[in-house]
This record gives structure tokens, sequence and C-alpha cells, in this order.
């Protein structure tokens, strides 16, 4: 059947019988980008995430989406997942995550879905892997593959796609490129660089996930999709570079091995070690699409990579980043059940807590506080933060380069620097942020806007948690500088105007410099 009558008649199937999907990794980068296509193209979705609470649907999507709580870890927790279900997507992995052994998590979390999805009615299974053709495999790749051969022994049938690095506003590969390009004029970087890769627009790997569901032609399949470019890595930095209007140069040396390569990418960009360890490891293996069957199957021209990198930029620049590699937990260091510390303990923490009175627009002084961090800074000395998150990268933490999403919306389970959004809400004006950062305890930041009968307040509040002494002697430690930060952020908070940011930014670094 031609590709056109074959869309036309699945979408007429689809009027008179709609598919059930189970969506996994929901939340995750890729996830959260193809849920809104499944539901306007009419199918049925359930959302399996580890904690609903953390799972912030647009207010579109919530009456059309059914949300689920499943930890594929644990298959006592999979249970009460609907078994009626037509498809599935599995876009789940571990590369990111703090453990030591992410090939063993990832390894574990395929068996326990395909022991789950061999109690439904599901025929099909989606997994998006990565290209994986070298003999000698990174432990990245070699993982990938894996789980592969696990989803291939469930009775629905699989369908693999496997893409190289994927270029698209908030994804890891993109914005580690995009920090090299834009932080550093000259670059010493390893000889993997050399090596070659296909990169694919985001678009473009949503297309093919949306068009290969219902599709028994794809069945028990597996495909390679890339852009039309094949590109060293050295060569995706510098055409970056070229659309950015950059002039960057790159300096290739054979004596630096993988682990000085990965703290290299660790201190220079926003990522984490284990992440930058995995892709400094995975660089060694071309990544070039050898098999072109996707190209008979489903004929589709992808987009080139330097048409690719100036969409991704579009989007950031129009602030309307839908999804970013760092929300995803294994971005940072925090543990999976951070939403049940959504409320501040009144027990056994230290404090400091500002409060002071305003004559402003509550609404004004509110799209500061949606504006902290990131480019915008800390309102106060912020090379004293620039220092702390340099200090938290000397020590394995997350650090302050993984700034934010958009420059100006906020949501929960968002990244902020070293700190995740806890609650954004913006009825009630309140905004909690949690450290990802390394400490000897827990610590939370907290903004509100308190409307009382003599005024307006703005109340901010610093709360830690220590862990025994080394928490206590760290937070007495600290304190002089709270003194210094604490108490100009709110005065600066209430009086920053974004139509005077010029004047403003120059009064901050003087008070920086000072």
């Amino acid at each position: 059947m031609p590709f056109h009558l074959f869309r036309k008649y699945k979408r007429i199937c689809t009027k008179y019988k709609t598919m059930k999907i189970l969506l996994t990794g929901a939340n995750g980068y890729i996830g959260k980008r193809l849920l809104p296509l499944l539901v306007e193209q009419g199918y049925e979705v359930v959302c399996v995430v580890r904690d609903p609470r953390r799972f912030d649907l647009p207010w579109t999507l919530k009456e059309k989406v059914q949300v689920v709580s499943g930890d594929l870890l644990h298959p006592d927790r999979l249970v009460q997942l609907p078994t009626d279900i037509d498809a599935a997507y599995y876009l789940v992995h571990s590369m990111g995550s703090s453990r030591d052994d992410f090939s063993a998590s990832e390894s574990v979390a395929a068996e326990n879905f395909v022991n789950y999805l061999n109690t439904t009615t599901a025929r099909q299974v989606v997994y998006l892997s990565g290209i994986s053709n070298a003999e000698n495999l990174s432990k990245h790749l070699s993982s990938r593959r894996h789980v592969e051969d696990v989803l291939q022994t469930a009775k629905a049938q699989l369908t693999v796609l496997r893409a190289a690095i994927i270029i698209g506003s908030g994804s890891a590969s993109f914005e580690i490129i995009r920090d090299l390009v834009e932080k550093l004029p000259v670059m010493v970087t390893p000889k993997w660089l050399n090596s070659r890769c296909q990169p694919i627009a985001i678009r473009d790997v949503l297309f093919y996930l949306t068009e290969v569901l219902g599709r028994e032609d794809v069945y028990g399949k597996r495909f390679e999709i890339g852009g039309p470019d094949v590109l060293t890595y050295k060569q995706m930095l510098l055409k970056l570079a070229e659309v950015r209007h950059l002039k960057r140069y790159i300096i290739t040396l054979p004596v630096l091995t993988p682990r000085i390569s990965s703290y290299w990418l660790y201190f220079v960009t926003s990522t984490n070690h284990t992440l930058a360890q995995s892709l400094v490891d995975s660089l060694r293996n071309d990544a070039v699409v050898q098999d072109k069957r996707i190209n008979q199957v489903i004929p589709h021209h992808c987009l080139p990579y330097e048409k690719a990198v100036s969409l991704a930029y579009a989007r950031i620049e129009q602030n309307s980043v839908i999804s970013s590699w760092k929300d995803a937990l294994v971005s940072g260091t925090m543990r999976l059940n951070y939403m049940d510390f959504i409320q501040i303990p009144e027990h056994g923490v230290l404090t400091d807590k500002q409060r002071l009175k305003f004559n402003r627009s509550p609404n004004e002084v509110l799209d500061n506080i949606w504006s902290i961090g990131g480019e915008r800074g800390w309102y106060k000395t912020d090379f004293l933060w620039r220092i702390r998150g340099l200090m938290d990268k000397m020590v394995g933490g997350v650090g302050l380069r993984r700034g934010r999403r958009s420059p100006n919306d906020v949501m929960a389970g968002d990244t902020i620097d070293f700190w995740r959004v806890l609650v954004a809400d913006k009825m009630h004006k309140r905004l909690l942020l949690y450290a990802e950062m390394k400490l000897p305890g827990e610590a939370w930041l907290q903004f509100r806007i308190c409307e009382e009968k003599d005024g307006n307040y703005l109340e901010q509040l610093a709360a830690f948690r220590p862990y025994g002494l080394m928490g206590r002697l760290y937070w007495y430690a600290v304190l002089p500088f709270h003194f210094i930060i604490f108490g100009g952020m709110v005065q600066n908070i209430i009086s920053y105007r974004p139509d005077n940011t010029k004047q403003q930014q120059q009064q901050l670094h003087s008070e920086s410099s000072g």
C-alpha cells in the first residue's frame, strides 16, 4: 500500500477504534515532546511516572491523559498498570544516573517491563535506542543494545529506532555542544572528536516515533535513523559556531585520556560527571547510519544539521523550550522521592528568614522571583554564587552550569542552577527550591509574597537540616556569607526592573566587586 494511503487508512481506523498507548519515560526529554503529539493524533495515552506529583501536565492535556504511578526497578510497583493497552513506548534509560553501574539498572528495568508487558494485550513496543554498529561498543551503547535484546523477548512485537546525536533545544547532546562553543574561543580536545556521527533533529525523531506506531510492517524490526549530514564531532562544533557567528579554534591532542576528557567536559559544561564519562566513552565509536531500510518503509526528508541547530536556537530565543534533559532526576543528585520534601520541616532545621514590605505591584515582584537564577542571576553577589557552584563541581556536584529551561517560566521538576523546583505556585505566590548541590544536610530556599492588611511583604526563607556535627559546622561556616547575600537578595528582587537591566547589572556588578 502506498505510504500516503496507509496514513489515510490509519487515521480512519483510529477514528473508529482509539488505540490505547502506554508511555514510559513521560517525564523525560523525548517523552514530554511525544505526549502532546500522541494526544493530537487521537490516541488514548497512559503515562507511567515514578511520582505523579512531579508530573506537571499542561492544562490542555490533563483531561485527555491518564497518569499512573510505577517504578520499573520495582516489579511490585507495576501491578497497578493497565493491561488493556494496544502498544507501548519504552523511553527509559539511566545513562546520566549517579549509579555506578547504570547498565545493570537498565537491564533490570527492561526485564521487569517485559514481565509486565506479557500480562497485557499490547501488540507492539517501540524503543528509541542508539546507533551501535561498531564491534567494540562503549558501555552506554552496549547497554542500549542489551535492552533491545531484552525487549525482543516480550510477546509484543518490538520496533527499534536507533539514533545518534539528537539536535533540539534542551537535548543533552545539543546543550553540551552549545556550552563548549559559546564558552570557549579555543578548545583543546581529545582525538575522539574526529569520530563521525549522523545527527538528527528532534522533530524528525518524533516523526519516526509516531509513524511506526501500529504499523505491522515494522513489527520485529530495527531501524537506523539519521539526518542527511555525516559529520565529525569537531565539524559539529565548528558548524554550530558558524550558525552563532562565532570564531572558534579547536586543537586536537592525542594525549588526553578518556578520564581527563570526561573531567574536562564535566567542568566546562552543564553535564554531570557520570553523563560526561558515558558521552566521552561513546565518542570512540562512529555513529553513522549503515542500514537505510527506513527510507523504503517510511520515506521522509530529515532536516540538515545547521537547520536543526537554527531551529533549536529559535526555540531558546522564543523561551519555548518544551523539555530539557536536566528535568530528569538522573541529571542531578536528587533522591527519587524528592516531592516528599515540598513542605519545609518545622523541627530540626536551621533557618535564615528575611521579610521586607514593598509598594510595587505584587505581580512585578513575582515575575522577578520566577526569573531567578540562570542568566538573570541571584540578585546579589553573583560571584559568590559562582564560587559556590565551582566548589560543588570540585566535589562531584552539579554546579551552576545547568541554568534554567526558560528565562521566566518555572514549573515543578525544573532545575534552576543547582536547585530543583518543588513548588511553583503563581496563584498562591510561592516558589520552593530544594538543593541538589553536595551538602552535609538538606537545604530549601523559599520565596513567598504575603498580602496582609498593612501591605505586601516578600518573605524569603533559607532552611537547612544538618546531618550531624559536620552539617552544623557547615551552616555556621557559611553564616557570614548569608548575612551578605540574603538581605540584599530580598531588596534587589523587589527593586529589579527588566526595563532598566543594563544599569542594574552594573550596580549589581559593583556590589559583587566590592
